[in-house]
């Protein structure tokens, strides 16, 4: 079932326009797969679903609203429908396809954690938020595709970091006019990973059949928020003293300040374990290669 040099995969993409997946059709296309994506309406039918998805080796659900925003209830009613009901029809129509998808790589989240412990894979200390509920749930609703036809991988990932796009595109401006600072207290622990990384290890599960279940998608050195805005300031030769108040995030993202303020430690155990190596380890490394690459 594995990727095999030389023979083209199928690969259907749920949410290919966004950050992660523009990315991942870049390199899955890069290596000889044939890409498609797979657009999923409030109005789209399963059977219109099964048409496209019948026959391909792979699914990646990236399929979200952007978790990053102030959370009012319409927001989080549409974050959850986002997921869970586009995710419920791709379970549905992987049920009735003749020639499933060997593979589901579901997107998931770190956030499910909760923010007073590390965590790997085995962790039980889940949050008790409305962010780590809706996580929950989302898992949930994906790994009712798993059969003996098809397995499933949660990929739960951290703060995505890149040029070109993702958190860092929001974070750079700021710091680059020398108005960067850490928020809150900064000891907030981020955990993280390098698009490049991202893409590496959604082939990587692809490859390694033997994986199932969920799959920490960050980087093996979480950083804290003082650490990774004094990083920033030293490679971009700035300042780094506008800092953000914890009163003034919640003010302005309401409940969602959660997502930038919690702490979130959390390592990639199952990747590490299968011999899965990183490009960009540190957030030094990492940010290195993004400020070079957008000068």
């Amino acid at each position: 079932m594995g990727y095999v040099k030389g023979i083209r995969m199928k690969i259907a993409i749920c949410g290919m326009s966004g950050f992660v997946g523009s990315a991942l059709k870049v390199f899955f296309e890069g290596r000889g797969d044939q890409v498609i994506a797979l657009s999923v309406r409030n109005t789209t039918s399963v059977e219109t679903i099964v048409q496209q998805l019948d026959g391909c080796d792979v699914l990646i659900n990236l399929a979200g609203a952007n978790i990053l925003g102030r959370w009012t209830q319409s927001y989080k009613k549409l974050l959850r429908q986002s997921r869970l009901e586009t995710t419920q029809k791709l379970v549905e129509a992987i049920g009735k396809c003749d020639s499933p998808p060997h593979t589901l790589l579901n997107a998931s989240a770190v956030g499910i954690y909760d923010a007073h412990h590390q965590h790997d894979e085995s962790s039980n200390n889940i949050g008790d938020d409305f962010l780590s509920q809706l996580v929950q749930d989302w898992e949930y609703t994906a790994f009712h595709a798993q059969s003996e036809l098809t397995r499933v991988c949660a990929m739960r990932f951290g703060v995505v970091y890149g040029r070109g796009g993702g958190a860092m595109a929001k974070m750079l401006p700021p710091f680059k006019m020398g108005l960067g600072g850490k928020m809150g207290d900064g000891f907030q622990m981020i955990s993280w990973i390098h698009l490049e990384d991202l893409v590496r290890a959604a082939a990587f599960l692809i490859d390694h059949t033997e994986i199932s279940g969920v799959v920490n998608f960050t980087s093996p050195e979480p950083i804290s928020n003082l650490e990774q805005t004094k990083a920033m300031g030293h490679i971009l030769n700035r300042p780094t003293f506008f800092d953000m108040p914890s009163w003034v995030v919640k003010l302005v993202f309401g409940e969602g300040s959660t997502v930038m303020l919690d702490s979130k430690e959390v390592y990639p155990r199952v990747l590490q374990e299968a011999g899965f190596i990183f490009n960009y380890p540190t957030f030094d490394s990492a940010m290195e290669e993004i400020a070079h690459a957008q000068g």
